[in-house]
């Protein structure tokens, strides 16, 4: 019995966030915050939950869960949740700025609009609320509106390049081309290095038939943004138009690279194959495309045409009846069809399909009127069709999507997710000592140290012990885990209060579930017991730098509305930077910790001493990318672009990707 008291009285004192769950729902609301803010969103909704269930009258908490409910993509829950923290504080902009991208994510596009001006009458120059209310009122069809909005955007923020990119939307869907070059134009004089505001003015190039200038601005395009399959696509039909047709194949092989399921890079790759002569592969394509779509009958045309061209007459066959079946007036799939049945030696069905095109031509010539579909229009003056035209003697022209399936994928681009980071240059992430690590289909290299090995292979801990700085967010059964492991610890620590093992694995129990105070606090305990177990250092180092990171932005929707982010003085990360010297002075071939330290210097706008750790780094491991990556930025900071550039292309070519485009970034554009 005495034992369990002093359980119970050890639970208390160490974990007070579990002993006043219900009472401490301000400690509660933060630790929620801080791991939405770090994308833990199942986790945060958890959280919610908590302060949901003691103080119901609250409105941020709904608000919070809405916003984690959002980036989940529930969005008739996360509308609800804004609606309850609009019901209980109707005074908060971003309540209406979430709640109208969850309506928008549902078609809802009235809803949103009067969210919009609700959220306009108490902060009238909110740029993402101007920007969505705006491309609502598109979707309307509502094109004076959207104007209207737009005009008003652009007097709010004359260098907003997204509102002329739209503005010049509205201005083509309004057949004024002359407007819309203009506001095109100026996209890319205020933003030189922004893809889309090439590849806008490209679209339009290609709707005025001036192919050449076209293929231009979409190189530039590309060269700002080389994994963006829309462009690609887009080019291959300016290369196509100029009649460039390997051109234009190779153009559909890159956005068939990235992304691998693109009906229109499928389809008209397979037509242009097929005009090469290269009949097997194109048959290939047509697989494809009639595999994603079963029922595409120009497609399963298309590949009869190359069955019957390579000698399979039975699977021709086989095409043309199903085209045939779906269209029974298709004149030109009878014609067909009698052609192969008659390489098959199948006569009598050859001469029924003849018939049947000879009754119609009869019946043409008497001005019967079949809906014959006779016409192979394919050498006429308009050598594309929409995605959605059905008109099978369409079925050679190249595809393009339909209007509004958007290819201009800035189009679509809401704005409202508050606690977005901005799309900035910045390093590579920190590392830290986890258990997990997000899922990378190109995984660059596994991290590894000796004793972190030795670590694992004593079990001290309850999971595998990793090196990351790719770390993944917990899952809802995860999240169930390491709490249920915070109770397990803390009835071992109690047993052995010096064993230094279990209070670091506690610490990583309330690291994964964002109770960075307790976390810090373990991991004091860890090195009281052990002042040479270097790994809390490390981990300690981290959580203090991802403390500094959240108090940046703490304030910016303190209590719902958007307020001035806190700057964070050099001198606070001081305490960052002495643990992980005294991760080096204990582990000095710990590689990890220099790269950490570079980035604390770079934080610190030490470039000097950023670039001196960068070294170390990559003198212990000249395969980590990341070092090279961020080497490569300070590198730029510092104006030394020549060696920036070649660092970033070491990166890429460890497998960095990323570091292509901001190579590009660097690299003179010439319109």
């Amino acid at each position: 019995m005495i034992k369990r008291i002093l359980l119970y009285l050890y639970i208390l004192v160490t974990c007070p966030i579990l002993a006043f769950a219900q009472i401490n729902t301000d400690r509660v609301m933060a630790i929620g915050r801080n791991a939405l803010y770090f994308e833990d969103y199942v986790l945060s909704i958890q959280y919610f939950n908590q302060v949901i269930n003691a103080k119901p009258y609250l409105a941020d908490p709904y608000f919070y869960r809405g916003l984690a409910k959002i980036n989940l993509d529930d969005f008739q829950g996360a509308e609800r949740d804004c609606s309850e923290a609009i019901e209980r504080n109707p005074f908060v902009v971003s309540a209406y700025q979430v709640r109208g991208l969850a309506r928008i994510r549902q078609n809802n596009y009235a809803g949103a609009v009067a969210d919009y001006e609700k959220a306009l009458e108490f902060d009238p120059e909110n740029i993402g609320v101007w920007h969505n209310m705006a491309l609502c009122r598109i979707k309307q069809e509502d094109y004076r509106g959207a104007k209207n909005d737009l005009d008003k955007l652009i007097a709010i923020s004359p260098r907003y390049t997204k509102a002329y990119l739209m503005r010049g939307e509205v201005d083509l869907r309004q057949n004024d081309t002359i407007a819309a070059e203009n506001d095109f134009g100026k996209a890319i004089e205020i933003d030189r290095y922004d893809a889309d505001t090439w590849a806008s003015r490209a679209i339009l190039r290609l709707q005025q038939q001036k192919y050449k200038d076209a293929e231009a601005d979409f190189d530039q395009a590309i060269r700002l943004s080389t994994r963006n399959a829309g462009v690609y696509i887009n080019r291959a039909l300016a290369r196509y138009h100029q009649n460039n047709l390997r051109g234009a194949m190779k153009d559909y092989d890159f956005a068939l690279e990235i992304e691998p399921h693109n009906f229109i890079g499928h389809y008209n790759r397979g037509l242009l194959r097929a005009q090469v002569g290269d009949d097997n592969r194109a048959i290939e394509d047509f697989n494809f495309v009639i595999e994603m779509e079963p029922d595409n009958m120009m497609a399963i045309f298309n590949r009869g045409l190359l069955l019957d061209q390579i000698g399979d007459y039975k699977a021709a066959v086989r095409d043309y009846s199903a085209v045939i079946n779906e269209y029974p007036n298709f004149l030109m799939g009878y014609q067909y069809r009698a052609q192969a049945r008659k390489k098959m030696g199948d006569a009598k069905g050859a001469d029924a399909d003849e018939f049947k095109v000879l009754k119609a031509q009869l019946d043409k010539q008497n001005g019967v009127n079949q809906n014959n579909q006779t016409a192979d229009n394919t050498e006429g003056k308009d050598r594309t069709r929409k995605k959605s035209d059905k008109n099978m003697d369409n079925y050679r022209k190249i595809v393009v999507a339909d209007n509004e399936e958007g290819d201009e994928k800035y189009k679509s681009e809401y704005r409202g997710r508050v606690q977005d980071k901005n799309v900035t240059i910045i390093p590579q992430p920190m590392f830290a000592l986890t258990y997990y690590e997000r899922h990378d289909d190109v995984k660059r290299q596994v991290n590894y140290y000796k004793y972190i090995e030795e670590l694992n292979s004593r079990k001290a801990l309850p999971g595998r012990l990793i090196i990351t700085n790719e770390e993944a967010p917990l899952t809802e059964e995860q999240a169930k885990k390491h709490f249920a492991s915070i109770d397990e610890q803390t009835a071992a620590i109690v047993a052995d209060p010096n064993d230094v093992s279990k209070r670091f694995a506690r610490s990583l129990d309330f690291y994964l579930v964002q109770d960075f105070a307790n976390a810090i606090e373990d991991l004091n305990q860890a090195i009281i017991c052990s002042d040479k177990f270097f790994p809390a250092y490390f981990n300690r180092a981290l959580i203090r730098y991802k403390q500094l990171e959240y108090q940046k932005v703490s304030g910016e929707y303190e209590n719902g509305t958007p307020g001035e982010k806190r700057a964070v003085k050099a001198s606070e990360y001081e305490m960052v930077k002495r643990d992980l010297d005294k991760v080096i002075e204990l582990a000095p071939d710990f590689v990890y910790a220099y790269y950490n330290r570079g980035n604390v210097y770079s934080l610190m706008k030490d470039y000097r001493a950023a670039l001196v750790d960068y070294d170390k780094t990559i003198e212990l491991d000249p395969k980590l990318a990341d070092a090279y990556y961020n080497r490569g930025l300070t590198h730029i900071f510092l104006g030394n672009n020549r060696q920036g550039i070649q660092d970033l292309s070491k990166a890429g070519e460890l497998g960095l990707f990323s570091a292509y485009n901001i190579i590009k970034r660097f690299t003179e554009i010439k319109e």
